[in-house]
């Protein structure tokens, strides 16, 4: 008998990560519940190349090449000669990661022009293969998020009448070429946005804003300075000062902004460039012809105060800002920044959700990968690769349930944010087959179930997903633990940080659940819209338990003490209604698309909930009884009808090059 080393002996084989786009068994249902057929067959070869491409090695490097050398200011924000010099510093990982996402259109597929077949199934579209980046860009795509918000409100006042006709030629100007920046594909031509909203005094709390804008035109009579000499774009007539506390795009382009411009009025929305023309710079390194003063860009009124040192999205530029004279356009009306904010805040929220159940695919698409491959000891000697241990698997059937129940609510948001936005465009009707999901609310209810979704979901699956997260470290036992940088595509670690954010930014899970409230005290709105919902998914006890919780929130006849036990229940009432919407769904996608697999995800989901073994059980819908309630339905659960593909005894999958 030989000894080990560190060279010899056992070595474990690597797992082997596979397009999740094919693999990921929830993911297929998703798209087959929600896209009609010929527009999912015209689709797929797109997202099928892009989900191969974000496994590519190449990205991998990129990754550990943005989290190893994180951004900082050169010379700590200053000069040779002490003078402030604000040139903030990020990695080639981190500009290639972005450069892949301009040019494989993660945000312009929603406005691309060339595409308006798609009408309102684009947002899902979009979030399928946004879905499959998520884990490999490195936080790249949380600037991306705010790129798209932007995109959205700057469409919005160009295309709405109302809104457009308030808008002079030159802010017309200025916004298009914002909007068409934030649209493109191209690298060299792509903006980023910043959403600074989050100031000392609060985060999602504007209310206090110390950031004060004065409407401060340039004199008459004098050349108008400009953000950008070469597209000839003047700056904005308003000045900006104040501190943002929390900036998480600060290599960004552009800025959605709030401040105040009076006393006793509300917020109101800006939008500014983050760079401005200033004809008086000269290069130091420079000798040949304008080397007194060829001019140059710098930032628009704009201090970098320091980088934030944070737990997790390392890669991602975080900074304090101190704004002075910062110039840039008013969007909207004085006062409604809220309003125009809420736009934006409707595109991050889904993106921070998508963001949350990215990391948590990718982490299941790991342990499934790694329980082909390992081993573990079952007593006398004996030993079983994991897929075929009973308890393992089951561990990772139940992990899957939940997976999919959070997927079921998050496309569903998605399908409905793309119906509102489709009804409000100006765009002609699509020329798609009809919607198929039997949950496509009547005109009337989709805003309103937006704006009960957009808070109730993401308060819910942000908050969710971290300890699933954490179920797919563990997985893996001591490897899942470990910072593996040397081989990216296993480092669950990084995920798992990565995914706490998602609780917290763009509003907490308490903010959001306190604001989900607010939007249910309106019974005309949300709460009909809901009881629509429940009403269609035909579920007797599914009804029970919303009935219970229409009653908390309708009783108008509460005393001011019962108000306030309302509002200290809201995390949990928020997240009784999300498990009553899943629940919905559920009993949906089994009766659409009826089969073994999600009868017995469903029931098992259904019971740990609190809804029964299946959602219905008193006649008005039939149980259905799942055969072999076992490892084998474990299995098909995890891996998809049959088990998994090609594995050979001893976990190996033959005929596939590992990562």
């Amino acid at each position: 008998m030989e000894p080990s080393s560190a060279n010899t002996g056992f070595i474990q084989q690597q797992p082997i990560i596979k397009n999740q786009f094919h693999e990921d068994v929830s993911l297929q249902r998703i798209a087959k519940l929600y896209l009609p057929p010929s527009l999912l067959e015209k689709v797929t070869p797109e997202i099928s190349r892009l989900g191969d491409a974000v496994l590519s090695q190449q990205i991998f490097d990129w990754i550990t090449d943005a989290e190893r050398n994180t951004p900082y200011l050169r010379g700590s924000g200053r000069d040779a000669f002490g003078r402030p010099k604000q040139e903030l510093i990020v990695t080639e990982g981190w500009r290639k990661l972005q450069e892949f996402g301009f040019a494989n259109g993660v945000v312009a597929i929603n406005y691309d022009s060339s595409s308006p077949s798609n009408g309102p199934y684009s947002r899902l579209i979009q979030f399928l293969r946004c879905h499959l980046w998520e884990a490999s860009c490195a936080n790249t795509m949380c600037p991306a998020a705010m790129q798209d918000g932007a995109a959205r409100l700057l469409q919005r006042h160009l295309t709405t009448p109302q809104l457009a006709a308030n808008l002079s030629e030159t802010e017309k100007s200025v916004f298009q070429n914002a909007y068409d920046h934030l649209t493109s594909r191209d690298p060299a031509y792509t903006w980023t946005s910043g959403q600074w909203m989050t100031e000392r005094t609060g985060g999602s709390d504007v209310s206090q804003t110390e950031t004060v804008a004065t409407y401060s035109p340039f004199p008459a009579g004098h050349p108008v300075p400009l953000a950008s000499k070469e597209e000839n774009m003047p700056l904005g007539p308003w000045s900006i000062s104040g501190f943002k506390w929390f900036s998480s795009a600060t290599d960004s382009q552009m800025t959605i902004l709030l401040a105040k411009t009076r006393p006793g009025m509300g917020v109101s929305a800006f939008f500014a460039p983050m760079r401005r023309w200033n004809p008086e710079l000269v290069s130091p390194t420079f000798t040949g012809t304008g080397a007194t003063g060829g001019g140059g860009t710098e930032l628009n009124g704009v201090t970098i105060s320091r980088l934030k040192t944070k737990f997790g999205t390392v890669s991602l530029p975080t900074a304090e800002l101190e704004l002075k004279d910062m110039r840039g356009w008013l969007i909207g009306q004085e006062g409604e920044g809220i309003k125009e904010i809420s736009t934006i805040l409707n595109i991050t929220r889904v993106h921070t959700t998508v963001s949350s159940m990215g990391y948590l695919g990718r982490g299941i698409g790991v342990a499934k990968a790694y329980a082909l491959v390992r081993e573990a000891g079952v007593g006398k000697g004996r030993r079983l690769p994991l897929y075929k241990h009973p308890l393992h698997m089951r561990t990772l059937a139940d992990l899957t349930a939940e997976y999919h129940g959070l997927m079921l609510l998050t496309f569903y948001t998605l399908y409905i944010l793309g119906l509102d936005e489709h009804l409000s465009s100006s765009s002609s009707p699509p020329v798609v087959p009809p919607p198929i999901h039997p949950l496509t609310p009547p005109t009337p209810k989709v805003s309103p179930l937006l704006r009960t979704l957009s808070s109730l979901h993401k308060s819910f699956i942000c908050h969710s997903t971290i300890p699933l997260s954490f179920s797919c470290m563990e997985s893996l036992g001591g490897l899942g633990y470990l910072l593996n940088s040397d081989s990216e595509h296993l480092n669950l670690s990084r995920l798992f940080r990565d995914a706490c954010v998602g609780a917290i930014w763009e509003g907490t899970t308490d903010v959001l659940a306190s604001d989900t409230l607010r939007a249910l005290k309106h019974p005309s709105a949300g709460v009909k819209a809901l009881e629509w919902l429940v009403e269609t998914g035909l579920a007797a006890s599914i009804k029970k338990v919303w009935e219970g919780l229409k009653k908390k929130f309708l009783d108008k006849g509460k005393k001011q003490q019962e108000e306030e036990k309302l509002v200290s229940e809201a995390r949990g009432l928020t997240h009784r209604l999300a498990e009553v919407v899943i629940a919905v769904l559920w009993v949906v996608d089994a009766r659409v698309r009826p089969g073994r697999e999600v009868e017995g995800m469903k029931r098992r989901w259904m019971a740990k909930h609190g809804f029964g073994p299946s959602g219905g059980g008193d006649g008005e819908e039939e149980d259905v009884k799942v055969e072999g309630d076992g490892l084998e339905l474990d299995l098909a659960i995890v891996y998809g009808e049959g088990g998994p593909k090609g594995v050979v005894e001893g976990g190996s999958v033959p005929g596939v090059s590992k990562l």
